[in-house]
């Protein structure tokens, strides 16, 4: 006595069989990456694409605002990626050390997060104290050919990438104070306090 499936169980078998492919694909796709390397790298010397994305304190941040002005760190991260939960605080630290109002730099954290709650609760968690953007359909992500993160991007004040890393970078603070001209000052309050040398 073998009963058929419904017309919605089908359906449903369906809907998992592409889920799982699909899965399966993405996270083959990034584990190759992660062993060919990083195609942030091959943006370097590029003019860095423009854009402009909301952001978790509700002000819009436009990369063309910084040009001329500032350099710009973007950093590309999720809430569920493991990496990013340690690169992020690392660049927190960093930004509470070397930035004032007055810095040359500014950095721009941009979650690809698929909901802006996931990305709000690790962003109000980790005390980012740098722009929190949203990236919510991947676009911004895509026109930057990240695959995997942690990736990285300096933009110098001329809009051009000067440096692009894909994965957790041990050496960050002193990687970006190198990139940015900042002299390292072991010695500075990571209160955001010092106004160290820029």
């Amino acid at each position: 006595m073998s009963t058929k499936p419904s017309t919605p169980q089908l359906l449903g078998i369906l809907v998992l069989a592409l889920f799982t492919v699909s899965i399966t694909w993405k996270a083959k796709s990034l584990e190759k990456r992660l062993h060919e390397g990083s195609d942030a790298s091959a943006l370097v010397s590029k003019r860095a694409a423009d854009f402009s994305l909301a952001a978790l304190d509700g002000n819009t941040y436009s990369l063309a605002d910084y040009r001329g002005k500032k350099k710009v760190v973007i950093a590309y991260w999720a809430s569920w990626c493991g990496p990013c939960r340690m690169e992020l605080p690392m660049l927190a630290s960093f930004y509470k050390k070397y930035h004032t109002d007055s810095s040359d730099f500014e950095v721009l954290a941009i979650s690809m997060d698929d909901d802006r709650a996931a990305a709000e609760s690790f962003a109000n968690g980790a005390k980012l104290p740098f722009p929190v953007l949203l990236d919510l359909d991947s676009k911004v992500a895509d026109s930057y050919a990240v695959e995997s993160i942690p990736t990285l991007f300096v933009v110098d004040s001329d809009g051009k990438i000067v440096y692009g890393n894909t994965g957790l970078d041990q050496a960050l603070e002193f990687r970006l104070a190198f990139l940015l001209g900042i002299k390292v000052n072991p010695a500075a309050q990571t209160t955001g306090d010092d106004d160290s040398s820029h």
